[in-house]
């Protein structure tokens, strides 16, 4: 192992535990700000040259030096191996020291590594903000795609998991991506939040050189610099709005997973998922286990609990940096990797599941499912819709017990409930007519369907 780049120590005399170096090393993880706060750094260095803290000679070493150990972890595989580094910051000004000299010592004047790992993780963090929105965005097109593809195809719509009412599969399709589309607005407000530079907040007070915090900020594409240095250093309520937002996301995709794996069973039998996203049984050789989908079921889990970690982490915190927030990292990357894993796992599902369209239908014309358009041809009677209600529900017991659908009732068979019902009855009762009268905004009739199917490919482009 290479030997270990501090970047303090001048009051300790002593040697630390072993184990203890160990357990403070974060370098395992934070690596993977390393661009990131190369560019942080790039960016502070330019602040001291205009800030005349650095001469244009030792700024132009500094950035050429910079870049060099940027190349240099892009063309070595084994760049971030065998370092005895203690962070990610020791790792970078070591390699620095190491390409231009001594004056690579100079850069962290007027910093602290509390303002500079906060602005090396939001550099990080909005960029893989941007990365999960268009994740977002492949899996509301898969779900499009998917509408479209099966655009007639009528499904049983549930609730308490009991046939309700029939809906266009399309409907459903929808449903789910007007969940993902809010997730995708929340994505761009938290982009919002984390778009604020901590740098020259330093360790807790400010920096004490006369560096132009809005000059750095615009270089580092920020929105906006910290304005009080306590509070840049010491919150992440940034990350925990990320994880949150994370934390949605993974809760849309687990209902959609259940709706898949569910539909997916002989039970159901609307959905069969290809060979490419199911696995088979290593005992029973008839089973197609639907593997994808309990796994992004069961990964919002850890997302879950990165939230969690995140919010405990910070609650019990004194003023103002506490190495406590060290453990913001591994939940952070863990809820990127994880939702966006599921984000592509759940894209691919929809573009490789076949829609049984016969056994849906058979589904949705079964079970009393046209029973509420019973009551509202009732009610367009002139009978109350509660009285309706209430005669409509005798009508579907009559039904029940003469073990037919309410369509093949007899016509004198429901009269004896109301005298009202007429032989028109039967046309408000199809299935077709079921769904066509849903005809207001947000509604399942086809009409509607058409419309929002059109406004979510205007929205995807």
């Amino acid at each position: 192992m290479k030997k270990e780049h501090k970047l303090w120590g001048g009051r300790f005399t002593g040697k630390a535990d072993k184990k203890f170096v160990e357990f403070n090393r974060s370098f395992g993880f934070d690596w993977r700000l390393f661009e990131a706060d190369v560019r942080g750094s790039a960016a502070h260095c330019e602040g001291l040259r205009k800030a005349g803290v650095l001469t244009e000679k030792e700024a132009r070493q500094i950035q050429k030096g910079l870049r060099k150990i940027l190349e240099q972890s892009a063309g070595d595989k084994h760049f971030f191996a065998d370092s005895a580094a203690e962070d990610v910051h020791s790792f970078i000004e070591s390699g620095l020291v190491k390409v231009v000299g001594d004056v690579g010592r100079k850069l962290h004047t007027g910093r602290s590594r509390n303002d500079q790992v906060a602005t090396a993780l939001r550099i990080w963090l909005r960029e893989k903000i941007d990365e999960l929105a268009i994740d977002v965005q492949n899996a509301q097109k898969s779900l499009i795609d998917l509408a479209e593809k099966y655009k007639t195809a009528i499904l049983p719509g549930y609730t308490h998991l009991q046939r309700a009412q029939p809906i266009l599969l399309a409907h459903w399709c929808l449903a789910y991506f007007e969940m993902l589309k809010r997730d995708a607005a929340r994505l761009a407000e938290v982009r919002g939040r984390v778009n604020i530079l901590p740098l020259g907040a330093a360790a807790l007070a400010g920096t004490a050189y006369p560096i132009d915090r809005e000059s750095v900020a615009r270089d580092l594409g920020f929105d906006a610099v910290a304005e009080n240095s306590l509070d840049a250093v010491s919150d992440r309520d940034f990350a925990v709005e990320f994880a949150s937002a994370a934390s949605l996301i993974m809760t849309h995709l687990s209902r959609l997973a259940e709706d898949i794996i569910l539909y997916a069973t002989h039970e159901f039998g609307f959905f069969e998922l290809s060979d490419a996203i199911a696995t088979g049984s290593s005992l029973m050789p008839q089973k197609k286990n639907p593997d994808s989908m309990e796994l992004v079921r069961g990964k919002s889990a850890r997302v879950f609990g990165d939230l969690m970690t995140l919010l405990t982490m910070l609650k019990g915190l004194p003023m103002a940096y506490n190495k406590d927030m060290q453990e913001d990292k591994e939940a952070i990357f863990d809820a990127f990797d994880t939702t966006s894993d599921c984000l592509k796992i759940t894209a691919t599902v929809l573009q490789n599941v076949s829609i049984l369209e016969e056994a849906m239908r058979n589904a949705a014309a079964k079970g009393y499912l046209n029973a509420t358009e019973l009551a509202d041809y009732l009610s367009k009677k002139s009978i109350p819709f509660r009285d309706a209600h209430e005669i409509a529900g005798r009508i579907v017991l009559t039904a029940i017990e003469k073990k037919v659908e309410l369509a093949e009732l007899d016509l004198i068979d429901m009269q004896k409930h109301s005298p009202k019902i007429q032989s028109d009855v039967f046309d408000v009762l199809s299935l077709e007519q079921t769904l066509k009268t849903k005809n207001a905004i947000g509604g399942t009739a086809p009409e509607q369907v058409e419309m929002a199917l059109q406004k979510a490919r205007l929205y995807l482009t």
